[in-house]
């Protein structure tokens, strides 16, 4: 399945991303952060694997008779010096008996012959051959007359990991048979082509996404370290199961650790620890109780700030929402978050900063304003710098998605998807009552976006397989009350249930969706004529690179629909066509 996907704008990747580099600093790193001592897990495996070869459990506790290994050692030291000692006189025995019989064939040691290792090594085709040479390199070898040619290779990969100023880059987080990992997708909208560009693992489930392009500060620096802390980078930050938060550099391909980990693991990993004995230790476990400085379960939803960009929020399980400042460095020792907010009773699912809404050229957008909603079936709208003083929106249904409209008149309205299906528009002046309600799907509405490039167009996605566009009549493109509000296009993309699902933030009227089938696809719903008709006098006021040709003159769009070609699916067609 694919639980959650992010938009990588154009022109924010490095054209040629970078190798990963594992040297001798960027070791000590990882060590750092992963809390790891390499010597002693060394010295760990050695005397595993003693134990293994005297027959002895290695995970047996630990008696206290350190010396045992010392001792063996000593042991077979003498065994090897009594069986050198005893050769001899059994040398000198068999000599005597092979004087005097002549016919005793002992001394050939003809019943361990095929036992013999030297046989089986000059056995086969090359039995009768001598002076085998063996070369360290092919090139000098004076038999192998095609060269390796690595600069070739190096350039060849160079051109195949590329990444053209009209690319886009679609990370999906994935999980297929219980292993978690990060897909980079490149979207080539001028030629329709959609293809995994690189991957990364993760340690656990992932469950929300975002992006920023704010270099988080390293521990140490090293060659992995794309950016210097603060300058503009293309980083992922993912949340999982884990209460901690990891940081990816999209411009570092195979890499092995993330840029930084925000949250404490070395005090999160005792909370996994069973309690009790037997039974009890298998349904027991520690509790996890919410503090100021970290999470103590599974991050749900993750939000970063434009303006303030070394800021991150992140919404959790464990009831809070905590900033965490990217400007300082994190290890598992010492990572804290700044600032914590404990007001919900439940599951904070979603959260947003309001200078992050979508669409609009409003200025009247506060940054410190966040937006957060929970499973407590409430929505707060609080200033992060007094946030005893919050809005509190009460709603009827858990809050799967809230998204700020920034095509409203001051910013001041935003939406929120709840697993009945609705979907809901409140004002945060006066967040009592909603300002319109629509049964967007009969099941959890997943997800929702606002169109970056089309005012009243909105998007969501539901566990009932569709996703659907939406237009929201009124007489004033920021009217926070629309007139009306129509169903344009409704269509099932064969994903599964729809987990994400979010608009192109290049590409007018794209959008990217995933589920539970595991497949990602991009839909151009410009393909369908109602789309066009609908916002077409919309669509005539963009400009520049957002422009879009309504006369027709465009290649055909199809189905609009852009899919991941399976190298399976190709290889059964071309032996289709030569039959």
């Amino acid at each position: 399945m694919i639980s959650a996907l992010q938009w990588i704008a154009r022109g924010k990747s490095l054209p040629h991303p970078k190798k990963y580099v594992l040297d001798d600093s960027e070791m000590q790193r990882v060590s750092q952060m992963a809390n790891v001592q390499f010597e002693d897990a060394k010295a760990q495996l050695e005397r595993a694997q003693r134990d293994i070869a005297r027959g002895k459990d290695p995970f047996a506790p630990n008696t206290g008779n350190d010396d045992d290994d010392d001792e063996w050692q000593d042991d077979d030291q003498d065994d090897e010096k009594m069986d050198q000692d005893g050769d001899a006189p059994m040398a000198e025995d068999a000599s005597k008996q092979t004087k005097e019989d002549p016919d005793d064939l002992s001394r050939y040691n003809l019943d361990e012959y095929d036992d013999d290792a030297s046989a089986e090594a000059t056995a086969g085709a090359f039995s009768n051959i001598r002076g085998l040479a063996v070369y360290q390199s092919n090139e000098d070898d004076p038999y192998v007359t095609v060269q390796d040619d690595a600069e070739k290779d190096d350039e060849e990969e160079r051109e195949e990991l590329e990444v053209y100023p009209t690319d886009n880059f679609i990370i999906t987080a994935k999980t297929e048979d219980d292993v978690s990992q990060l897909e980079a997708h490149i979207y080539a909208a001028s030629g329709a082509n959609l293809y995994v560009h690189h991957d990364l693992m993760l340690p656990s489930f992932p469950l929300c996404l975002e992006w920023l392009d704010y270099a988080p500060a390293r521990s140490s620096a090293d060659q992995n370290a794309s950016k210097p802390a603060g300058e503009l980078g293309n980083y992922i930050a993912v949340g999982t199961m884990d209460p901690e938060i990891e940081v990816w550099s999209m411009d570092v391909v195979d890499g092995m650790y993330p840029d930084a980990i925000l949250g404490r693991k070395t005090e999160t990993d005792q909370l996994n620890a069973p309690l009790g004995t037997g039974k009890k230790k298998r349904k027991q476990s520690k509790a996890r109780v919410a503090n100021d400085a970290y999470h103590v379960d599974a991050v749900l939803g993750l939000s970063w700030n434009p303006v303030a960009r070394n800021l991150l929020a992140s919404a959790s399980a464990d009831c809070t929402v905590k900033l965490w400042d990217l400007s300082r460095p994190h290890t598992s020792e010492d990572s804290t978050a700044f600032r914590s907010f404990a007001s919900h009773t439940d599951k904070v699912q979603s959260v947003a900063w309001q200078c992050k809404a979508a669409g609009g050229a409003s200025t009247s957008a506060n940054p410190a304003v966040l937006l957060t909603g929970s499973y407590d079936k409430t929505i707060r709208v609080f200033d992060t710098r007094t946030p005893d003083t919050a809005s509190i929106v009460s709603i009827s249904s858990d809050v799967e998605s809230v998204v700020w409209n920034g095509w409203s008149a001051d910013t001041s309205s935003f939406l929120c998807s709840l697993e009945s299906g609705l979907v809901q528009s409140f004002d945060m002046r006066s967040p009592s009552s909603p300002l319109w309600t629509l049964q967007a799907h009969d099941t959890a509405c997943t997800s929702i976006d606002v169109s970056p490039h089309i005012p009243n167009c909105i998007l969501t996605a539901s566990s009932d397989r569709s996703v659907k566009l939406w237009n929201l009549s009124s007489s004033s493109p920021t009217t926070l009350t629309p007139e009306s509000i129509n169903l344009v296009l409704s269509r099932d993309l064969g994903l599964g249930k729809i987990f994400a699902a979010k608009f192109s933030p290049n590409d007018p009227l794209t959008l990217a969706a995933a589920g539970s089938a595991g497949q990602l696809q991009v839909f151009n719903a410009l393909s369908n004529p109602a789309v066009r008709k609908t916002f077409a006098d919309r669509l005539k006021l963009l400009k520049g690179d957002e422009k879009v040709d309504l006369d027709g003159s465009e290649p055909s769009r199809g189905d609009g629909v852009v899919r991941v070609e399976d190298d399976d699916e190709d290889d059964s067609d071309d032996e289709e066509m030569q039959e």
